[in-house]
Order: structure tokens, then C-alpha cells, then sequence
């Protein structure tokens, strides 16, 4: 198990303090990360090909349920992170309580910014705090049909899904 990869966010702003001084590139991306797929994972693969250190911030089960319903989210923040955590190109995992991640964005300013296709530009919360500080914000095209939501709604129209329960 690799929980010593989740940190709160002020242990995280003293290593990342700490890994700028050495000229490490720290990546940050965030999410809800509630139902880990094929899209997930090469998007953050290639999340890591961009730098040192690669930061996921995660949603908590607060902000998910405020962000899509009360059916979220499938499962609780600890194992969510806890799942990310094990993934070797992902080096430390954060779990945030805002329903954006500008607060943890402005607290460790990373490098870059990294966020799915299904965003443009003009949408990712946190770009002006990064391109500010001289980072960059750059899109990893999604994986067609690969997004939690399309997931969990084949689940639900599946007739052999529907007969079994």
C-alpha cells in the first residue's frame, strides 16, 4: 500500500517548497477520479511524461455529492486515494473539500497544469493562477467513450446488469 503518497495539503506545500528548490517540474491535476478506467490511466501517464512530480488532487466525498448528486460518490475519498496512491506515476495524492481546486492550485503553483479533453481552455479552473507564475496549462486529448459517467450508464441500461441485481 503506498499511503504515505496522501498528504494534506501543508505537507504538501513543504515538499513541493522543497522540490522546487532542486528544479523539480511538479504537474498537478485534479478530479473526482470515482471510478478508475483505461481513460484515467493514460491520461495520467502521460500527466507524468510532462514532469519531476506528478500531483493528483482529489474531490471529497462533500464536494463530489454537491457537485453531482447524492448517488455519488461510488466510493469514499480514503479508498479513492488510497487506489490512486498505488500507481507508480503518480507521486502524491491530496484531497480537497472546495467544490474547485483553485485554493490548492494557489497554495502549491505548479509548473503545470494538466486537464482532460473534455475541457477547453477557458474552463480550467486555476490556468490564471498558474500561467501567472510562469507555468503552463496543457489539455491531454480524452479517450472517446472512456469517462465515468458513459460508464456508469451502460452499467444502468445493461439488461444483463438490471436481470442480475
Amino acid at each position: 500500500m503506498s499511503k504515505h503518497k496522501v498528504k494534506s495539503l501543508s505537507e504538501l506545500k513543504e515538499i513541493v517548497d522543497s522540490l522546487k528548490k532542486h528544479e523539480k517540474k511538479i504537474g498537478f491535476t485534479n478530479g473526482c477520479f470515482d471510478l478508475i478506467h483505461v481513460g484515467h490511466i493514460k491520461y495520467l501517464r502521460d500527466a507524468k511524461k510532462l514532469a519531476d512530480v506528478l500531483i493528483v488532487a482529489i474531490n471529497s466525498d462533500k464536494s463530489i455529492k454537491a457537485l453531482k448528486g447524492s448517488k455519488r460518490p461510488l466510493f469514499p475519498q480514503d479508498e479513492r486515494a488510497e487506489i490512486l496512491s498505488a500507481f507508480e506515476f503518480i507521486d502524491y495524492v491530496v484531497i480537497f473539500d472546495e467544490l474547485d481546486p483553485e485554493k490548492t492550485i494557489s497554495t502549491l503553483l505548479p509548473d503545470i497544469l494538466v486537464k482532460g479533453g473534455d475541457y477547453k481552455i477557458n474552463e480550467i479552473i486555476g490556468r490564471n493562477t498558474v500561467t501567472s507564475h510562469g507555468g503552463k496549462v496543457i489539455i491531454i486529448p480524452e479517450v472517446d467513450g472512456k469517462s465515468t459517467s458513459e460508464i456508469i450508464r451502460r452499467i444502468v441500461n445493461s439488461k444483463q446488469y438490471r436481470a442480475k441485481i
